[in-house]
């Protein structure tokens, strides 16, 4: 039995449906992530869902002494209490301090907040979280959460997909967050043009059964054009008088490759971000940063030796204050460090998204801003117009021409990225460029990036996007260095984990004597060799992939598929040997 049913809901806001006769219905247990554009009515349908908003039109039933609860993208705390009543009510603390369930609800969302703290005096992240724990803490058979991942870090993301999944209660999100919804979903429900259409699985699964259903839609469109065809030949071949001899053009039925399709063409990539920035993009030399300037605020980097690539395509992690955005102001140049030495390339072409958004007339039309920059740019091999990009970015037909005054935050948020895109630089910082945006905008943004030839870092809690358009992880541990992770977010879950377990401390780094008495000179030598080892390995990957894929074409060519073989042998020896080279680099660093 469901616990919810909608039977020929209706609803409008102006004269587009939102919701046109949609009827479907929620089970006890069931785990559904909802997705859609924007605008879509994604926040509509989950507020009828959950009675607060009354449809115009069809009916919404609850079974009885159904326990709802609900996370909108607003909050309702009140400013004067403090966190702990806002989130426990008036339990005392032995109450609620001896059950498990609660103690780790606080521990996963409120860990780095003041319980004391009056809730007037939290930031909009904190407050998000306040919400969220205050309503994990009830018992609800239904919950229903409205972008819940907004404002968190990865590490609560992680910690609230887990939790979720472990609950017995039903569970409705909306959320852009790609793989959240992977980790938390059985079902995912699309909103589009006033429909719900449904699928089983989370968001891979969900893509898949997308593309099987177009390829599914392209061969019956294929099979009727055959039709046509035939016909129309037919009537060719008949009396004058059957045709005027019209003049057709039959379109291509559009064509679903099967397989996974290609990834970035790093290689090339690489090849053009050298030819633009030469060979220095960014040398920090025995760097010491504080987030709040010299000397104060928390420690960001202390004596760090870095160096950024051509082409290097880098994702920033740590949690919320570990100082990600304090360090992409140091790239930027707005931040100075209190020690050290940064190192800028003389052809280095800078754009930087923050987290604020641009100031913009707002009597002005989104077409003129975004042109008064370029008309046309160059992204890969292919041109492209300002109104293309557009259109790319979600703004499509009339919204070209909409006054920046009346855009929503989001369409804020894109038209800042587009602009930046339009200035062609060669070094890109992305702080959070996810926030507002929804996975269609999302998709086209990161194919964009995927053409785009020149050094990118990324800060983002969305770790799909974060893994999509990135090659290799660092992460702000605390330690004043930045840590690579050759295992990307999985690793810096695992190291914060161990960090954090009070029975297991870290134990202490075992000792490099290769290392005493290294000048900070040899050290930035030995850390370029070890950048240059890790592109020639990717490239070597690269190559690998490559032939084994040209062998399984090759099957009954034995002749091809020896000569094949005989290659592959040869460049698994290269990789084992530049592999050897790594690790013996690594040692004498520490790494």
């Amino acid at each position: 039995m469901n616990l919810v049913n909608l039977e020929s809901v209706s609803h409008a806001y102006g004269p587009a449906p939102l919701l046109r006769d949609v009827s479907l219905g929620i089970a006890a247990g069931e785990r559904i992530g909802v997705v859609g554009r924007n605008g879509g009515g994604k926040t509509t349908l989950v507020s009828v869902i959950a009675g607060v908003l009354k449809p115009h039109s069809g009916r919404v039933t609850h079974n009885r002494g159904l326990r709802v609860g609900v996370l909108s993208q607003g909050d309702d705390l009140d400013p004067e209490r403090s966190v702990e009543q806002a989130v426990l009510g008036g339990l005392a603390e032995h109450e609620w301090a001896g059950d498990q369930g609660t103690r780790e609800i606080l521990g996963g969302l409120l860990g780095g907040i003041d319980l004391t703290a009056r809730a007037g005096n939290l930031s909009g992240g904190e407050r998000r979280r306040t919400a969220l724990a205050r309503l994990l803490i009830g018992e609800h058979d239904l919950i229903i959460l409205d972008e819940p991942t907004n404002h968190l870090d990865i590490e609560a993301i992680d910690w609230l997909a887990g939790h979720l999944t472990a609950r017995r209660s039903a569970l409705l999100v909306v959320t852009h967050d790609r793989w959240f919804l992977d980790a938390v979903s059985t079902r995912t429900w699309e909103v589009v043009d006033g429909t719900v259409e449904r699928y089983e699985g989370g968001y891979a699964a969900y893509v898949l059964a997308k593309a099987e259903r177009a390829r599914i839609a392209a061969a019956a469109e294929e099979r009727r054009q055959n039709l046509m065809r035939k016909e129309i030949a037919w009537l060719r071949r008949g009396p004058p008088a059957r045709t005027s001899k019209p003049k057709f053009r039959v379109e291509a039925a559009q064509a679903l490759i099967a397989d996974e399709p290609p990834a970035r063409d790093d290689v090339e990539l690489v090849r053009f971000a050298s030819a633009r920035l030469g060979r220095t993009v960014y040398d920090l030399e025995d760097v010491t940063l504080h987030a709040g300037g010299p000397g104060a605020g928390p420690l960001v980097l202390d004596r760090c030796t870095w160096q950024l690539g051509p082409g290097d395509r880098i994702g920033l992690i740590g949690v919320n204050g570990s100082g990600k955005s304090t360090v992409l102001r140091l790239l930027a140049d707005t931040v100075r460090p209190d020690s050290g030495r940064v190192v800028r390339g003389k052809t280095v072409r800078l754009a930087h998204l923050s987290q604020e958004l641009a100031e913009l007339e707002p009597g002005r039309r989104v077409l003129e801003v975004v042109e008064e920059i370029r008309k046309y740019i160059k992204v890969g091999k292919r041109e492209w117009t300002a109104s293309q990009l557009l259109e790319r970015l979600g703004f499509r037909g009339e919204a070209q021409w909409k006054v920046i005054g009346d855009l929503s935050g989001g369409e804020r948020r894109r038209l800042q990225i587009l602009r930046l895109l339009m200035d062609d630089p060669n070094v890109l910082l992305l702080d959070e460029p996810t926030n507002d945006l929804d996975i269609e905008t999302l998709n086209e943004l990161e194919d964009l990036l995927d053409g785009w030839a020149g050094t990118l870092v990324v800060v983002s809690h969305d770790r799909y996007f974060l893994e999509r358009v990135t090659d290799h992880s660092l992460a702000l541990l605390g330690d004043g260095g930045l840590s690579l992770l050759p295992g990307g977010v999985d690793e810096y879950l695992a190291r914060r984990a161990a960090a954090t377990t009070p029975s297991a401390p870290p134990a202490p780094a075992p000792a490099a004597p290769a290392q005493e008495g290294m000048s900070a000179k040899e050290e930035r030598e030995l850390r370029k060799e070890l950048t240059r080892l890790e592109r020639r390995l990717d490239r070597l990957a690269e190559r690998e992939t490559a032939l084994h894929t040209a062998m399984a074409g090759a099957a009954d060519d034995y002749e091809r598929l020896s000569g094949l073989d005989a290659e592959l042998k040869t460049l698994q020896g290269e990789k084992e040997s530049v592999e050897l080279d790594w690790l013996t680099v690594a040692d004498r660093l520490g790494d």
